[in-house]
């Protein structure tokens, strides 16, 4: 287990393409309609650090296959050489990290609360999803001379921010340690580049700061979102229109001056904060007190 609280900040970029489409509206991007924030959803941000986690050869519980629980345990089961379900799972980073909910009737049944809680991921700015129109690569039925047509949604550029708290007390349980967290950290920037598919190629990651509070430090920063501005290069806030005009990131600065500010009012509390940036981020801090790792 880890002793010290730890807090995930990361910033992404979306280019014609789809961050989270909703299966129960035609995969139109999720968004919200009072605010026209673009929405992804915990899962699909675990999702991400997870298939990374598996491409890096980590034994993960929950990997994408259509079997039923029984199945899939009794695979992994034969695989670690293990005999029960706690057995198993805790030797499954992803389960270590994000809990679970396992259950063989009257056999072996727990449920574990994950240490690591990812709230939804909001768009920094406000966009517009788009229908797209095309063809099919084939006909409906026989003897048709045209082919059918398809439709898609693509979001024109979204910067996606999403946050996650690492619960140092849930850890007990699971067994996630620091190094699973170290994993964590890396497997969303790197798995973020890696989402290379139809509707999430363009995904890009901007920045991700990591907090690491003192031990027995039981806080945390709520909707960090709203801690991060954009701007356009002359530091103006930008207007809706602005927002849903961005295209490159030559468009705007992301401005962190708010949370360094809040994280500085808090430094009596925390152990450490790490920062990375794509190298050409227009990253724009006003206290300039923290160093920034380029990518």
């Amino acid at each position: 287990m880890f002793k010290k609280r730890r807090q995930l900040i990361f910033v992404y970029s979306v280019k014609d393409a789809n961050p989270n489409g909703d299966p129960l509206n035609d995969n139109h991007p999720r968004y919200d309609e009072e605010s026209g924030q673009i929405l992804s959803s915990d899962v699909r941000i675990k999702r991400t650090a997870r298939d990374e986690m598996m491409a890096d050869g980590r034994d993960v519980f929950v990997d994408g296959q259509s079997l039923t629980l029984k199945k899939r345990f009794e695979a992994l089961k034969k695989k670690l050489g293990t005999k029960t379900g706690e057995e198993t799972l805790k030797r499954c980073i992803d389960t270590r990290l994000f809990g679970a909910t396992f259950s063989l009737g009257s056999k072996e049944s727990f449920s574990w609360t994950g240490p690591v809680q990812f709230k939804w991921a909001r768009s920094l700015n406000t966009q517009k999803p788009v229908l797209i129109q095309g063809t099919a690569a084939f006909a409906t039925n026989e003897g048709n001379t045209q082919r059918s047509f398809r439709t898609e949604y693509i979001v024109p550029y979204a910067l996606m921010c999403a946050s996650a708290i690492a619960n140092e007390a849930a850890s007990e349980t699971t067994g996630a340690t620091d190094e699973d967290l170290d994993c964590l950290k890396e497997s969303l920037w790197s798995g973020t580049q890696n989402l290379i598919t139809r509707s999430k190629t363009e995904h890009h990651p901007l920045l991700l700061i990591e907090i690491t509070y003192k031990e027995d430090a039981k806080t945390h920063i709520c909707s960090v979102e709203e801690y991060i501005t954009l701007t356009d290069p002359a530091g103006n806030t930008l207007s809706e229109n602005d927002q849903i005009g961005l295209r490159t990131l030559r468009d705007f600065n992301l401005d962190i001056s708010s949370l360094t500010e809040k994280l500085e009012r808090m430094s009596e509390k925390i152990e450490n904060i790490s920062i990375i940036a794509d190298d050409r981020l227009a990253l724009t801090d006003k206290t300039k007190k923290v160093t920034v790792e380029r990518r």
